[in-house]
């Protein structure tokens, strides 16, 4: 097996520019859908690939590294295939970049040592605190639809359903990634080439994404509240969203000993309206009563008083 310098260099550019955006490059390493025998090389082969591409990308801060896209779909490679391949990058990068698997029917076991992060492809993204609780370890979606209009169900979601399934993964203590599936008079599907964007989902993807790096500082940890899915970073902020429940007033449980300011979000007009007064323990919201919206609650220092109740719409 020779290497081609020229596509290697082309590969670090390619990962260079994405750094200067701002964008982390999870780097797929196999995958199934191959012409050319890659992804059945052997062994040896396999070995001397990673730590060449290792010894040349490690160095960029943005890289991750996926072992493989739906890695149980290439059938030449066994779990214990996987676990020499994981040891080796782990053993090779001295930067420990994050290091996991994409799935496409059974997960890879997330549980291993070497495996930094679950990288899950799953429509239900409600799953994310029952993940979290079997691995012990950060849920990233990275596939769990797109929005498009394209024959495959995976591929033909709405932007309001899109958007719907960021927010429940999110608040859930999760994070999901986001793709699109448009079909194009050029044959340019962004889900495979990229380009420019189509849909209407990535703006309000963009808000969502503002508001948690407002408030959250290490990430959401889920929280068990009936009729909604929420997430909370200790006790100074709180995330609920109502998804399909249209409530006209809501009581949310918060701690009876801190104060917080409540905000009613619309995920989809992308506006965050404040509700007045200052809210603790069992705080009931009068709401709009339309589905598919969330409220937040931050806390507030020097705040003695306690009001709830109080007309959100």
């Amino acid at each position: 097996m020779r290497f081609n310098p020229a596509f290697f260099r082309h590969l670090e550019q390619r990962v260079g520019q994405l750094r200067d955006l701002g964008i982390e490059a999870d780097l797929i390493l196999f995958h199934p859908y191959d012409r050319w025998g890659y992804a059945a090389m052997g062994a040896a082969a396999d070995d001397r690939y990673l730590r060449y591409l290792v010894a040349r990308l490690a160095a960029f801060r943005n890289v991750w590294w996926s072992l493989a896209n739906e890695y149980d779909l290439m059938p030449d490679k066994s779990t214990s295939d996987w676990d020499r391949l994981f040891r080796l990058v782990q053993e090779q990068d001295p930067y420990q970049h994050p290091r996991s698997a994409h799935n496409c029917h059974g997960f890879y076991d997330h549980a291993k040592p070497w495996v930094t992060h679950q990288s899950i492809q799953h429509w239900e993204v409600r799953r994310v605190p029952e993940w979290r609780a079997s691995y012990g370890k950060a849920v990233v979606i990275d596939e769990c639809g797109y929005e498009g209009n394209i024959p495959h169900g995976w591929g033909n979601w709405s932007a309001r359903e899109m958007v719907h399934r960021f927010w429940v993964g999110v608040a859930s203590g999760g994070y999901v990634g986001h793709g699109e599936t448009y079909l194009h008079p050029q044959e340019i599907l962004w889900w495979s080439k990229g380009g420019m964007l189509h849909g209407e989902s990535a703006p309000r993807i963009a808000f969502l994404r503002r508001i948690i790096e407002t408030h959250v500082q290490r990430g959401l940890e889920p929280l068990n509240a009936f009729g909604s899915y929420s997430g909370r970073e200790g006790e100074r902020y709180f995330l609920f969203y109502l998804a399909e429940h249209q409530p006209a007033e809501f009581v949310f449980r918060l701690p009876a000993r801190r104060h917080y300011r409540a905000e009613v979000i619309d995920p989809w007009q992308m506006t965050v309206v404040p509700c007045d007064g200052v809210y603790s323990d069992e705080a009931l919201l009068r709401l709009p009563g339309k589905p598919y919206l969330a409220v937040q609650f931050v806390a507030v220092q020097n705040e003695a008083s306690q009001i709830t109740g109080k007309d959100a719409q």
